[in-house]
């Protein structure tokens, strides 16, 4: 009626009613659980924590191989001492900033090539795609001849595409849940998806001082298990109307 008198026009005749009760429960986490959403819950909140799990271990995990000076295998596990501060090893050099800045735009391929491939392959093979290509980048770290080129290179393209699956995770879950739920499924995902963060600097700052390839079994296994759950989820959003 405040509408109506805004604009200068009459009410519209007749009497709302409302045809779907399920749109009057709004923002209940148990509604995410209910048996048609309980499966496709489930697997997000494992690939949105999976997700951030990998993108800040890359974050971290550049700097302290960069920090190695070049020798990833071995530099990290002797430069550090278990009771001294990380970075106080050795400060990082120009040359260092400059392939750190290399990894940090490799978000803007990693997005691009998303944007490209996600309405071809649909949402669920794009992100299993993309955690696939991250597992074979980060396995590539068990090479101890890589030199700091190829570092730089492989790190770019892991960085890149975890990027890519976060905004493909962002486009798939508000189509899969409906309206009535749609913001408690984001917000309970991207609340999953801090504690993926949380849990990455044991690996990516700790568990390097015990070994790289440790650390790389880590991230590729995390990685290769998120691909799978990205395919076993049942329902594929591509040409979907929203609920």
């Amino acid at each position: 009626k405040s509408i109506a008198d805004d604009n200068g026009k009459p009410m519209l005749l007749g009497r709302l009613i409302v045809d779907d009760m399920n749109q009057m429960n709004r923002g209940r986490i148990a509604d995410l659980l209910v048996p048609n959403l309980k499966w496709t819950t489930l697997l997000l909140w494992f690939i949105w924590c999976s997700c951030t799990f990998c993108y800040y271990g890359v974050v971290l995990l550049t700097t302290e191989l960069l920090e190695a000076s070049g020798d990833h295998c071995n530099g990290a596990d002797s430069q550090h001492d278990n009771n001294a501060c990380t970075a106080g090893c050795r400060p990082l050099t120009q040359s260092d900033y400059a392939h750190l800045l290399w990894t940090t735009l490799a978000e803007f391929p990693g997005i691009l090539f998303t944007i490209f491939i996600i309405e071809r392959l649909g949402r669920k093979k794009t992100m299993a795609l993309e955690f696939l290509i991250f597992f074979v980048a980060i396995s590539f770290l068990f090479f101890c001849t890589l030199g700091r080129g190829w570092l730089t290179f492989i790190l770019f393209i892991a960085r890149g595409i975890i990027s890519g699956v976060f905004q493909a995770a962002y486009v798939y879950t508000p189509e899969v849940y409906p309206t009535s739920l749609r913001s408690v499924g984001v917000g309970t995902c991207s609340g999953l998806a801090r504690f993926g963060a949380m849990l990455t600097p044991l690996v990516a700052q700790v568990m390097i001082r015990t070994s790289v390839h440790l650390v790389a079994a880590t991230y590729g296994m995390v990685a290769l298990l998120a691909a799978v759950a990205a395919m076993m989820l049942p329902i594929e959003t591509k040409g979907r109307a929203m609920l």
